[in-house]
């Protein structure tokens, strides 16, 4: 069933297309009976029937296919000005036109169209074009050729007035059929979401302030409002195919640059996501496929000393999970050397010696989306372009998206992105810090922990803890929302629980690091929709936007990557400090 609506949607954008195409085709011709030497007119009508063809041909509109292929043969012959346009020829070309028109139509109507006659005076016009060239080279040619045309012709010729006499007695424009598919620019869907989303608000907010009534007098009001907003973010939907499709010419332009031979392999392509998401992360997936062809797939006489296929494979994958869209990018190549790595960080001095011994491999790996980061000590048209990991890394976090990565020296890489299939909902974790309700998004969310205070520990005048073998470090919002600039160094709030408090954190995780946000009280997960912020806090780094509660009441959105790097970056300074004390 799903397979029949995916082909019905294939075939409704084929008929907009198409029908464009035939207007296109009609409008170009009047222009061109107009100016006749307009050869910029020809060279766009050749262009157009030429892509019909194809585009029919492989939908299996074989009468579509035909007839544009005579077209295409038509204006090819005008354009090398081997056909003069006469008012006849004007005359057939229209009429071809017309009927071409018709069997688009018909795809809809499904009436039947009879074109082989137009077709075949159109064949004849070429015909006679061909025949012409070669007589000048021989008139015995022409001789025999003209009689050959006299045997094969006559019927051809007969029929194809006979079927034109039909067509005239309904012409083929007298009627107008419209697409049932509608081009809208993004910008109005985005204004129709935010509406949506106000709704929603509204919605909340009645359902909050009349708390004594039923749920179930709101139960339509809620089915038709969810319904309404499901609605339009699936309109917003598109394959990632339209990205995917677009690498078979890149990985060869790459490859070509490279001396490397790639097979690109494409799944999933059926996926559907965010257009908007899908734009963010245009650049990021071009980046890693020049990446895993540059650094990673190795030449051919490596791959051969290493019983390797001679062609490298590049896979890239989408699928669905939850409310999200995972993305893979996969090499069969060298694969990244975390030794490597480990250096290259040590002499940018991006971390230090005696972090870095701390650090587990994947923590390692993850440093390549550290910015000034780079392994490749060359400068060229594929890497070492000034733009590192980081942008990928920084692009993935404005949408809320993490990036993941697997390696094995010899065997390959696999980078993993995660995205949400929409910007607008979002699945978040409600919590209270100082009586004021925050989010924060789930898909950075690991898990939700309540410990003891005497089970954390002290580390560079910080606080850690374990949880299922895995280091946290630890922070309290509150030091965040009180001083917006924080310091590593500031602990009171943490210093002041007593060794038996239970303090409850939740934990994200992100590029590798595992951090321990401590919070006053949780309360629920529920799917928000998220504003951008506005003045004066629309650049605050710790934030990403805002939502507006069913009491009413103003809920802001954590920003991750945003509270991850600051602190991080706060901590890595402390260190070095203590170092060098």
């Amino acid at each position: 069933m799903n397979n029949e609506k995916k082909e019905n949607e294939y075939k409704e954008l084929f008929f907009a297309e198409a029908m464009d195409n035939y207007e296109e085709i009609s409008r170009l011709l009047i222009q061109l009976e107009k100016k006749p030497e307009d050869t910029e007119v020809i060279q766009s009508l050749f262009r157009i029937t030429h892509t019909l063809k194809g585009n029919a041909a492989g939908m299996g509109f074989s009468e579509i296919a035909e007839l544009a292929h005579v077209l295409e043969d038509i204006f090819a012959e005008i354009r090398d000005q081997k056909i003069a346009l006469s008012k006849d020829i004007f005359s057939s070309i229209f009429k071809g036109a017309d009927i071409l028109g018709s069997l688009i139509s018909a795809i809809k109507s499904g009436e039947p169209v009879k074109y082989k006659g137009i077709k075949t005076k159109l064949e004849v016009i070429v015909r006679n074009v061909k025949k012409t060239e070669e007589a000048s080279k021989s008139e015995e040619i022409e001789e025999e050729e003209n009689e050959v045309a006299v045997v094969e012709q006559k019927n051809e010729i007969e029929d194809s007035a006979i079927e034109d006499s039909a067509i005239d007695d309904q012409p083929a424009n007298s009627k107008i059929t419209l697409s049932d598919l509608v081009q809208v620019p993004v910008g109005k869907l985005d204004n129709l979401l935010n509406l949506v989303g106000e709704l929603i608000i509204e919605r909340d907010r009645l359902i909050a302030i009349n708390d004594k009534i039923s749920t179930n007098e709101f139960s339509r009001l809620n089915r038709i409002s969810s319904d309404l907003q499901y609605s339009v973010m699936n309109v917003r939907l598109v394959q990632v195919g339209f990205l995917f499709n677009k690498f078979h010419r890149i990985v060869r332009d790459i490859a070509n640059k490279e001396d490397k031979k790639v097979n690109l392999i494409l799944e999933g392509t059926e996926t559907e996501i965010d257009r908007n998401i899908l734009h963010v992360i245009s650049d990021s997936m071009i980046h890693l496929v020049r990446n895993a062809i540059g650094h990673g797939i190795e030449k051919t006489d490596k791959r051969k000393a290493q019983d390797k296929k001679e062609e490298g494979e590049l896979r890239i994958k989408a699928s669905s999970e939850s409310d999200n869209v995972i993305l893979e990018i996969i090499d069969d190549g060298a694969g990244i050397n975390a030794k490597k790595i480990k250096e290259k960080a040590l002499a940018k001095g991006i971390v230090s010696a005696h972090e870095i011994d701390h650090m587990s491999r994947e923590e390692i790996l993850m440093l390549i989306f550290r910015p000034g980061f780079s392994t490749n000590d060359e400068v060229n048209d594929i890497s070492g372009r000034g733009v590192g990991m980081d942008v990928v890394k920084q692009s993935m976090d404005s949408i809320g998206g993490t990036i993941q990565m697997e390696s094995e020296i010899g065997k390959g890489s696999k980078f993993i992105l995660s995205l949400p299939s929409s910007m607008a909902v979002k699945s978040t974790l409600l919590f209270e810090l100082n009586e004021q309700v925050y989010g924060i998004p789930l898909n950075y969310t690991e898990s939700v922990i309540s410990i003891q205070k005497k089970f954390i520990r002290k580390a560079f005048n910080g606080w850690v803890t374990v949880n299922q073998g895995n280091t946290v470090i630890l922070l309290h919002l509150s030091e965040i929302f009180s001083n917006i600039s924080f310091s590593a160094n500031n602990n009171s709030i943490i210093d002041s629980y007593l060794p038996d408090d239970t303090i409850k954190i939740i934990i994200v995780k992100i590029n590798g690091k595992r951090l321990g946000f401590i919070v006053d009280h949780l309360l629920q997960q529920k799917e928000i929709i998220e504003k951008p912020l506005s003045k004066p806090v629309e650049n605050n780094p710790f934030l990403s936007g805002v939502t507006i509660m069913g009491n009413g009441n103003v809920c802001l959105v954590l920003s991750v990557p945003g509270i991850a790097s600051n602190f991080l970056k706060s901590i890595s300074q402390n260190k070095k400090s203590i170092e060098h004390a």
